[in-house]
This record gives C-alpha cells, sequence and structure tokens, in this order.
C-alpha cells in the first residue's frame, strides 16, 4: 500500500509545520483528524480542504460539518473521499481552512510518496516543526457560518450618477480648458517648442 507524506503548513507562519504520513486509503477526516493531533485544536469545527493548483486557487471543496446550504449543493463531505481520489500529481495541493468562525488557513503539499512500513502504524508524524499558534479568541459578537462566501454574495450595480456625474453630460470641460491655455501661450509669445 502507497503512503502520502504531506507537509501541512500555517499560511501565516510558514515556520511551523507537520510532515504527516497517511496511508493512500484514508479520508480526508483521517487527514483533518491527524493534523489537529499535532495542533492541538479541537477537530470538531466547520473546516474544508480545497483542491488546489500551484498557485493555491481553490477549487472543489471536500468539508466537514458543512452548512445545510453546502450540503443541498452537493458538496463532497471529507469521511466519505479518500486520499487517493485527489491525487493526480506527485507534487499535489491542498488548501485547507480550519474553523470558519475563526480560521486558520494551511498549505497541504503531496512531498513524497512511499510504501508502507512493516510494522508501522498509520497516520503517523514524521516531523513536527514549530509550536501551532494560540486560538484566536471568541468574538462578542455572532459570525455568519458561511463566512467564506459572504463578499461573493454582494455585488452592487455601479452607476454613473452615483458618482454625481449624468451619462447625457458633454465631457468638453477639459478640451475648454486646453483651448483657453493655447490663447494665454499664443499671448505672451511662446508656444511648446520654448520649452
Amino acid at each position: 500500500m502507497a503512503v502520502y507524506r504531506f507537509r501541512v503548513a500555517f499560511e501565516d507562519y510558514e515556520d511551523v509545520y507537520r510532515d504527516i504520513d497517511m496511508p493512500a486509503k484514508g479520508t480526508f477526516l483521517d487527514l483533518h483528524r491527524q493534523i489537529h493531533k499535532t495542533t492541538g485544536y479541537n477537530p470538531e469545527v466547520p473546516s474544508s480542504f480545497y483542491v488546489s493548483n500551484d498557485q493555491w486557487k481553490k477549487g472543489t471543496e471536500i468539508a466537514h460539518l458543512p452548512a445545510e446550504r453546502k450540503k443541498e449543493a452537493g458538496v463532497l463531505i471529507m469521511e466519505d473521499i479518500r486520499l487517493s481520489k485527489f491525487i493526480e500529481d506527485p507534487h499535489q495541493k491542498f488548501y485547507y481552512i480550519y474553523n470558519f468562525d475563526r480560521p486558520y488557513d494551511f498549505h497541504v503539499e503531496l512531498i513524497k510518496i512511499l510504501k508502507e512500513e512493516e510494522g508501522k502504524e498509520y497516520p503517523s508524524v514524521f516531523r513536527s516543526v514549530g509550536q501551532a499558534p494560540k486560538l484566536a479568541p471568541a468574538a462578542n459578537f455572532p459570525l455568519s457560518e458561511d463566512l467564506e462566501d459572504e463578499d461573493e454574495d454582494y455585488i452592487e450595480e455601479e452607476s454613473a450618477e452615483q458618482y454625481g456625474v449624468d451619462e447625457e453630460d458633454d465631457y468638453d470641460v477639459m478640451e475648454d480648458e486646453e483651448e483657453e491655455g493655447e490663447d494665454e501661450q499664443q499671448e505672451f509669445g511662446f508656444g511648446e517648442d520654448d520649452y
């Protein structure tokens, strides 16, 4: 059986990372839980992996404890999806958001494919570097459970009137000023060639 070695790094704390060995038949939920065994964070909060490219652009979402809206939209669920289903590249990347209420973002990259060692239990932590930052304190106001999509839902149409300009206005104000400037140059006896 193949074993995937993932490097899991905090996006904002690049010197804090974990190298985790996962069996290819393991699920995204197994990886999620293993990450938080090493951070000490509660794994039972809404979180998601996103299949990513080399620029960490988020693609297909694989969620844990998704909001009802996401379930209705048919989001993939971590416990149902094996890691091997989305390993298409020897350096496959996943963007991972832990806890949408007070999120931490992670970069998860496949760094090596190994053979299973006899007698070794998986998943396992191969290397642990740096201390996980303390979780942010709870906010004093309710947070949206779909915080990550908030900006996408609000699009305001812009109109010219909003900025105090009517579309019917003639835009020859600048032309009038240019003509006045040319008259002044001729009046004082100098033109463009004199500069």
